[in-house]
């Protein structure tokens, strides 16, 4: 007899899973980092207070350092002057005069020479125009000196330099060949900027200028080597002394041996004062033996 196939498992048990009971919700909770737990676990440190500190505190450690390395180390460096060195192109002053203007200084050591006042003894000497002193290691002093360069004299007593500064040297009277300028006091600059424009005027035409004056009331008068007198009046000396060189190529230039005197204080032009003949009667002399 066969079994009916719908029936054949209707009798077998039915398989339960096995699932573990319920208990409750649970969930992985992340332990911070160590470094954290550390910092939680310990009380914040305020170090402010420690900073404003050790900076004084160190520079006053460094600065105290260098002073004792500076003591211990000074006298080892610090050498007596053994070597001047003067240099420049000296035409006026001898180099003896310079290193006997600068023993009083050289007696001091390297570190303690009294450079300045080295340099303003050296500008006291009249022919010295510009100093330069400095300390070259371990032990010399250099000296770089710009003499003067006389242009003119200015009246009896001094001479111009090129920027029209006076100076005077005891030896003034070696230097009766240069120009001889004058004015008032505060005018020397202006009297040398007018004498070399008008000397740059002259010169192409053969004229140099032997004396160059500037009155009280500002009047000019100038005079040159070719014994020639130029009254210029105030102002516009330039303008004046343009036309004077325009009228003297023209008309005077073929008379310039008889011309003692040129006035140009006429505004559009001059006159001039002619000098008297040498030998006033050789004319007559002259027309008798014809």
């Amino acid at each position: 007899m066969r079994a009916d196939p719908s029936l054949r498992h209707s009798h077998s048990p039915a398989r339960k899973s096995k699932k573990a009971p319920v208990r409750g919700a649970s969930r992985v909770v992340a332990r911070p980092p160590l470094r954290e737990r550390l910092n939680l676990s310990l009380p914040a440190l305020n170090i402010a207070w420690l900073k404003q500190v050790s900076w004084p505190l160190l520079l006053a450690v460094l600065g105290y350092g260098s002073y004792e390395l500076a003591e211990r180390v000074l006298p080892y460096a610090d050498r007596p002057i053994a070597r001047i060195s003067v240099q420049g192109d000296l035409s006026y002053v001898s180099q003896d005069a310079v290193r006997e203007r600068m023993a009083p200084f050289i007696k001091a050591s390297f570190f303690a020479v009294d450079i300045p006042g080295m340099q303003a003894s050296l500008e006291q000497m009249p022919w010295i125009s510009r100093v330069e002193v400095r300390r070259v290691w371990p032990d010399q002093v250099q000296v770089r000196l710009e003499e003067q360069l006389p242009v003119a004299r200015w009246g009896d007593e001094a001479l111009l330099n090129n920027m029209g500064k006076a100076f005077a040297p005891n030896e003034v009277t070696n230097y009766q060949h240069l120009p001889k300028l004058w004015g008032p006091r505060r005018a020397q600059v202006q009297v040398m900027q007018e004498y070399q424009l008008l000397s740059q005027i002259l010169r192409p035409y053969g004229f140099s200028i032997s004396r160059l004056e500037q009155r009280e009331h500002g009047s000019w008068y100038l005079h040159t080597h070719q014994g020639i007198e130029f009254v210029l009046g105030q102002g516009r000396l330039i303008e004046k002394m343009r036309r004077f060189v325009t009228i003297y190529e023209k008309a005077l230039k073929e008379k310039q041996d008889q011309v003692a005197r040129v006035d140009l204080r006429y505004p559009q032009g001059l006159a001039v004062a002619w000098r008297a003949p040498a030998n006033p009667e050789a004319p007559e002399q002259a027309a008798q033996a014809l």
